[in-house]
């Protein structure tokens, strides 16, 4: 066995390093596959020590970032070597780490058994001592991670736990508040590893409504990223502050404030500096940049949760897919990742539109009845004042829609389907919750218009 060399392929070890340089999407798919015992070539475990330094403060293990990391360390390293293995990328990177991975534990399984093996000869440890020894390594080299393989016992248990805390009564939320009653009743706020599909026709406030939670949670502590494609920073912190004082955005960034106005946004705005609500400005409209910027912020922030306004902007790198293939990918990544990071991620939806059923639906969602599928809640809005109209519900047919909204849960995976009134000042752009003896009652004899 002296003469034996120890399990190795260099070829593969470059190829896992790579790929984790090249694209930013590979290293959350292997790096639990992986440690440090997993590579044997003494660059390859200094660049792996590089890559897990970088990937802590929240940046991309670039080809720049991991030489960076490296140059920071007084033994120097082969700089012609490191590019080659920068640049061996392959789009079978899990095929590899996964040999690169079984490779490592071969090689500390032939280590444990020759010190085993040397003790045997040797004759001088119990055979019991030595038989419990080979045991318990081998357990521990081979068993399953505990935080990721659970039995449905366990399961249940969670279960048990939830109900009992249902029934002692407390209000205490399973999740995220949104501000909302009636939708943090039934779902109890917005929950880890959800995806929340907020969806609605032009002009009747997707983003208003994703910047009235977000705001609400965040002065509850919730920690958010906010991803606005059409709007900057500055305009997204403009509306939070007209909601929080009661001054219009538009005065707020384009006109002279009053003193009256100026004090009332004083005072807002002390409320709301120490709200956890990050923006990225590295962050485009490609798809893989924002789930790229969501898993550092997570790393940095420890954020709970994430806005992406909105899916149909987005860009999807499936260049010759069909729109609704693109949209479906979309969706269905930004759930992955939700249930990956443990957060929740609220999407926002166009609806495709119809003149002649102007009433928000599932099967309106525009490019892909998939983003529906997808997600675990959608929430409809709709605002019949901005049509004319009254609401054609039943049992909202007496409320005036001057001021308010409705909120259609239409999927509520596990929570059921609900619809509930809302408020809306217009001025502000905020929605905010009703109690029932506040839901204004529409003019007794009013007619739609047609």
């Amino acid at each position: 066995m002296a003469n034996k060399l120890l399990p190795y392929h260099y070829e593969a070890e470059k190829v896992v390093f790579g790929s984790m340089i090249s694209d930013r999407n590979v290293l959350p798919q292997i790096e639990n596959l992986l440690d440090e015992e997993s590579f044997r070539h003494p660059l390859h475990q200094r660049i792996w020590q590089a890559i897990r330094q970088v990937n802590r403060r929240g940046d991309s293990p670039d080809m720049i970032a991991v030489m960076a990391e490296l140059s920071k360390e007084p033994k120097p390293f082969d700089a012609f070597e490191f590019s080659q293995v920068a640049t061996s990328y392959s789009e079978d990177f899990y095929q590899h780490a996964c040999y690169v991975s079984e490779l490592g534990k071969r090689r500390q399984l032939i280590r444990i058994l020759e010190v085993f093996l040397a003790q045997a000869y040797a004759g001088t440890t119990d055979l019991t001592d030595l038989l419990g020894g080979i045991e318990e390594q081998l357990k521990a080299l081979f068993e399953e991670t505990q935080d990721q393989v659970h039995t449905l016992d366990e399961a249940i248990r969670g279960v048990l736990q939830r109900i009992k805390k249902n029934a002692a009564g407390g209000e205490e939320l399973t999740g995220t508040p949104t501000g909302f009653r009636e939708l943090d009743r039934l779902s109890g706020g917005l929950q880890k590893s959800d995806l929340i599909v907020v969806a609605g026709d032009t002009s009747q406030g997707k983003t208003s409504l994703s910047v009235s939670i977000a705001r609400h949670a965040a002065m509850q502590g919730t920690a958010i990223a906010f991803y606005s494609l059409e709007m900057k920073k500055e305009q997204i912190a403009a509306r939070m502050m007209a909601m929080q004082s009661g001054v219009a955005a538009n005065k707020i960034l384009y006109a002279p404030l009053k003193p009256i106005q100026f004090e009332a946004i004083l005072e807002g705005v002390s409320k709301l500096l120490e709200a956890k609500i990050y923006f990225d400005d590295r962050s485009t409209s490609h798809l893989d940049t924002i789930i790229h910027s969501i898993r550092s912020l997570k790393k940095k922030y420890h954020i709970d949760g994430a806005v992406v306004d909105y899916l149909q902007i987005l860009n999807v790198n499936m260049r010759e897919s069909k729109k609704e293939a693109q949209m479906a990918e979309a969706a269905r990544r930004l759930k992955n990742l939700a249930k990956d990071l443990d957060i929740w991620i609220m999407a926002l939806s166009q609806l495709n539109r119809d003149p002649l059923h102007l009433h928000p639906t599932l099967s309106r969602l525009r490019d892909s009845g998939q983003i529906g599928e997808a997600a675990d809640v959608v929430l409809l809005i709709h605002r019949p004042e901005v049509y004319g109209l009254t609401y054609r519900v039943k049992e909202f047919e007496h409320i005036d829609p001057k001021g308010t909204a409705m909120i259609d849960m239409a999927k509520g995976r596990n929570i059921g389907i609900h619809k509930f009134i809302c408020g809306f000042d217009a001025s502000t752009t905020r929605f905010y919750d009703l109690k029932g003896g506040e839901l204004p009652l529409a003019p007794p004899g009013e007619e739609e218009p047609f």
